[in-house]
């Protein structure tokens, strides 16, 4: 796989940003799916990287219902969303369409004990 994990293919930088801002509407409808939404590797069942499968223990421990889009399932999605939030890494959380960050900012809300309120999009 080249750099930029797009198979081999060649462009210049400002062409590849001109793509992924063009999927701006579909990812941000994407983050917007669930009031929950956490953009992860693999699913909840069945993560496939060590950051996803802790993010979903510790939502697991809240009980509040999110939803997940396997950013290894679409290629699109898992380049675009980096520029969209300006978070380049993976496990990605969003609350009522905000972002709200990674496996370390979703550590902090919990031992901070701001998780569930934040989850529940009372901040």
């Amino acid at each position: 796989m080249a750099p930029g994990g797009l198979c081999g293919r060649t462009g210049s930088n400002s062409h590849r940003t001109g793509i992924i801002k063009a999927m701006f509407p579909r990812l941000k409808q994407l983050v917007k799916k669930a009031t929950v939404m956490l953009f992860m590797k693999g699913q909840p069942d069945a993560p496939r990287c060590g950051f996803s499968k802790t993010t979903v223990a510790i939502l697991g421990e809240t009980g509040v219902k999110y939803d997940t889009f396997d950013i290894l399932s679409d290629n699109e999605v898992r380049q675009g969303l980096k520029t969209f939030s300006n978070w380049p890494t993976y496990p990605q959380l969003y609350v009522n369409g905000e972002l709200i960050g990674g496996l370390d900012i979703i550590k902090e809300l919990k031992e901070s004990g701001e998780l569930e309120s934040t989850l529940k999009g009372d901040n």
